[in-house]
């Protein structure tokens, strides 16, 4: 993203999830967590696994989506077959959030709190941690090739 696009960007995608979970909550009044992302482990497995999946999943992103490496077709199937795993595997402990925003629209309107700072500060250091070392590794590959 241009450094302009980011903001409108965080904006769209809260606007857009919010509207989701008040349509979840209209449609099923009953339902008290509306798709809430909720530990089943410790906070600190959990933790650790959003971490994790949203490192691998942003590595993926950024391999097979960007650049001279964008695969078309073939990207979406590799970032969905990733999600997929993942929240199989991961999914049953921690909820397999992978996206801050998945997490903090269902938490805000059914007002379940409790574990959002997890959902929110995990994902996020997940996804700058792969931007950095992807960074790195793509310098390190063009300084080889300048040699």
């Amino acid at each position: 993203f241009d450094t302009k696009d980011v903001l409108p960007y965080i904006i769209s995608q809260i606007f857009g999830a919010v509207l989701a979970s008040f349509t979840l909550h209209l449609l099923f009044p009953a339902n008290e967590f509306l798709g809430s992302t909720l530990p089943t482990g410790s906070n600190f497995q959990s933790f650790v696994l959003e971490f994790i999946l949203t490192f691998l999943l942003m590595m993926v992103i950024l391999n097979v989506a960007h650049g001279s490496k964008e695969q078309g077709m073939f990207a979406g199937l590799a970032i969905g077959s990733v999600v997929t795993l993942e929240a199989m595997f991961a999914g049953p402990i921690c909820g397999a959030s992978m996206n801050p925003v998945r997490s903090l629209a269902p938490a805000l309107v059914s007002t379940h709190l409790e574990h959002l700072w997890l959902y929110l500060l995990a994902p996020t250091l997940g996804a700058i941690t792969s931007v950095i070392i992807w960074k790195y590794i793509n310098q390190k590959q063009l300084e080889i090739t300048l040699k």
